[in-house]
């Protein structure tokens, strides 16, 4: 319950502050944004599987977020990052489809 006020907390705080994100840090939000659903939608179906574990799931989203944003910056550096972004997009993605898969069956058994 705690998770879901401060999810709501952040959420109105948002929309009233309407905080601008630095031009430098731009490239990254998407980026950071898909990590951040992956660990989401993980967490998710380690719920439903019965094995999650708050600590995982922390260290999982931190994670996912600065690997996925130096991938990016690493990629911006060499001058490919378009292509670097893309890679990250469709690998995440299809992790998200996939535990989205895996939740669907738990929930609807089918």
């Amino acid at each position: 319950m705690l998770a879901v006020i401060g999810l709501v907390i952040g959420v109105v705080a948002g929309f009233l502050l309407e905080p601008t994100v630095p031009l430098g840090l731009q490239p990254y939000l998407p980026i950071a944004l898909v990590a951040a659903l992956d660990a989401l939608f993980g967490a998710a179906r380690a719920r439903l599987d019965g094995v999650f574990n708050d600590r995982v799931f922390v260290v999982s989203f931190v994670f996912n977020v600065l690997i996925a944003a130096f991938i990016v910056f690493l990629g911006d550096q060499l001058g490919v990052g378009t292509q670097l972004s893309t890679a990250v997009i469709v690998v995440l993605g299809i992790r998200i489809f996939s535990n989205a898969a895996a939740i669907r069956r738990h929930v609807f058994k089918a």
